[in-house]
């Protein structure tokens, strides 16, 4: 139920999963200021006693069209000679991310990005230079596969995934060479983060 429902799609009956997207939905609406906390309760109490697509249409039909899904690309490579190589905020990450740098700083700040994949393989090559990994809270971290000469590597996260868990797991490997890996949570201060 990515957006408006399709007329002949009105009587086939709505799965779960798409019951999720429809709250999901709703939710980001009142994150938007779309509706109010009563108005989001009314709406979910509908969309889970809902059987068809039809009966959820007038639940969402005020609001506008969910974005489109982000398919990203299996492999990505980020380079950077002797400067700052940076991705943050809403980004799409891929199944397997590298990463060379040679000089310079890194930081892959996660919290906000999109991770379609259940585990993420980050492939490094760095030298002379700092590593810095936030992860959305929850998410867990293995750099067991991280080659260290004249460097240090800090693992601020849990190394294995809770059983049942739905966050997302990131298997870091490759090198560092004179440098510093770090992977981390987010930082608070009062207000503010980093």
């Amino acid at each position: 139920m990515s957006g408006d429902i399709a007329p002949s799609n009105r009587t086939v009956r709505i799965s779960d999963a798409e019951r999720e997207q429809v709250i999901a939905r709703l939710s980001a609406a009142v994150a938007e200021g779309r509706l109010t906390m009563s108005e989001f309760e009314e709406r979910v109490d509908g969309v889970v006693r809902a059987r068809t697509h039809g009966d959820v249409e007038p639940f969402v039909a005020d609001l506008p069209a969910a974005a489109p899904a982000v398919t990203p690309a299996d492999v990505v490579e980020l380079r950077s000679d002797a400067g700052h190589l940076k991705r943050t905020g809403r980004w799409s990450v891929p199944r397997r991310l590298v990463v060379r740098s040679m000089a310079g700083m890194v930081k892959l700040d996660l919290r906000h990005a999109v991770i379609p994949h259940p585990v993420v393989e980050i492939a490094l090559s760095t030298q002379a230079g700092s590593t810095t990994i936030v992860l959305p809270r929850g998410a867990t971290a293995d750099i067991d596969g991280v080659t260290l000469s004249a460097g240090s590597a800090s693992l601020k996260v849990p190394s294995i995934p809770e059983p049942g868990s739905t966050s997302p797991h990131f298997v870091i490997t490759g090198s560092a060479a004179a440098g510093s890996l770090l992977v981390r949570y987010e930082r608070r201060f009062w207000r503010w983060t980093w």
